[in-house]
């Protein structure tokens, strides 16, 4: 069983790239439609989040909640097509709501759909990945939500808590807070069971851990314990660490931070460490050979550009694993590559280009003009800074007087 540790518990203020997820239940009134005082409540949160330089991410459920309301559906369970109805119609509502109340605090506010193919397609996923990072590095507030209106029960993730998780890991976040109807985790339903007791700190999610979580008994929501913990494996895995608590009070965020009960699961290392593990572990479909000028760019922190590779080798897709190498031919590391092959050679050794005017060009998708991005590295042989995607290429070192 977990140990409780509650001194060492992550702090909400030190998050850096913040996803919240927001269930049905704390959003959508059966009776009465949207939680408008709450939700405004709940901006306040993500002004204050933005104030201490945290970037946040909005993972709403509610689309199918409010459009069964509007619509009148009624309790029960709806069929496929109803729910997707119900979907088209809550959706337009739903983002037009978080738009409203943070609007007024100066945030602007995007709608992502995603379906689970998003992040089982590579290609599909790394358009994602850099729609997210395109929207966070503008100060954007994302509203993540399953594409509930084209998504069917093949490719769906089912529950919000799962894509809260896979979203902050594919954008690098370092904290996941599920804002739920129970206050966190226990060792029992405390709802039936009166001798449950809650978990402040989950180290490690043990097979014990596993055996005690529960089914969802809310009505409006989907995630139960077992797909929370099923979240809470796939972000602690990903170097983001999660919370479990209480949303239904005004400010939950703030609340968290004040000291409300809740449940946190420990990150295993950072999220960069872990993308850059995952990305080691690959096997290279190709090689990219560097100038020196490349190698030394990488080595300060910067992504790989076209100018930079005299050869490509080998046959890859846009996102595939490829293997770096120096002048010399010795490899430096791996990273994942943003062309094809066959558009890798045609840029190779080219400067970026705005015009598609050049024939041997023309071919290339240019509005992406670094080759392996920074973040998209992992260390090999030689270890260089960690703030690098290419983390294995050596930093410049200082002239010699």
């Amino acid at each position: 069983m977990a140990a409780l540790k509650p001194l060492v518990a992550p702090d909400i203020r030190d998050a850096k790239r913040l996803v919240v997820k927001i269930g049905s239940a704390l959003l959508v009134d059966r009776a009465t439609g949207l939680k408008t005082d709450w939700l405004s409540a709940l901006a306040l949160d993500v002004v204050e989040a933005k104030g201490r330089g945290a970037q946040v991410a909005l993972v709403s459920s509610g689309s199918i909640a409010l459009g069964r309301t509007v619509l009148g559906l009624g309790a029960g369970v709806l069929t496929l097509e109803q729910a997707q109805a119900a979907a088209a119609v809550g959706q337009i509502r739903l983002a037009r709501a978080y738009e409203e109340v943070l609007a007024p605090h100066g945030i602007t506010t995007a709608q992502v759909l995603v379906t689970l193919e998003d992040t089982t397609d590579r290609r599909r996923y790394l358009n994602s990945r850099a729609t997210m990072e395109t929207l966070l590095g503008l100060g954007v507030v994302p509203i993540v939500n399953e594409n509930d209106t084209v998504a069917t029960d093949e490719i769906r993730f089912g529950d919000n808590d799962r894509l809260a998780a896979q979203i902050a890991v594919t954008v690098g976040a370092d904290q996941l807070v599920l804002l739920s109807d129970v206050d966190g985790f226990y060792s029992a339903n405390p709802k039936e069971d009166a001798s449950a007791v809650r978990f402040d700190l989950v180290e490690t999610i043990t097979p014990e851990i596993e055996a005690m979580a529960g089914d969802p008994v809310s009505g409006l929501s989907k995630g139960g314990m077992k797909t929370k913990l099923m979240a809470a494996k796939t972000a602690v895995a990903g170097g983001c660490a999660m919370a479990i608590t209480e949303g239904s009070v005004m400010r939950p965020l703030s609340a968290l931070v004040a000291g409300a009960a809740r449940t946190w699961f420990v990150a295993q290392g950072d999220p960069q460490a872990a993308r850059k593990r995952w990305i080691s572990a690959m096997k290279p479909r190709g090689e990219l050979l560097l100038d020196a000028g490349a190698v030394t760019a990488l080595g300060a922190g910067k992504s790989l550009l076209p100018a930079g590779v005299t050869r490509v080798s080998g046959s890859f897709g846009r996102g595939e694993p490829v293997a770096i190498l120096g002048p010399d031919g010795v490899v430096l590391g791996k990273g994942l590559v943003r062309y094809t092959a066959d558009e890798a050679r045609l840029i190779a050794g080219h400067k970026a280009m705005r015009s598609r005017k050049s024939s041997a060009m023309r071919g290339a998708r240019l509005w992406s003009t670094a080759t392996i991005w920074r973040r998209d590295g992992a260390r090999g042989q030689v270890c260089g800074r960690d703030s690098t995607g290419i983390s294995d290429v050596p930093a410049p070192r200082p002239a010699q007087r």
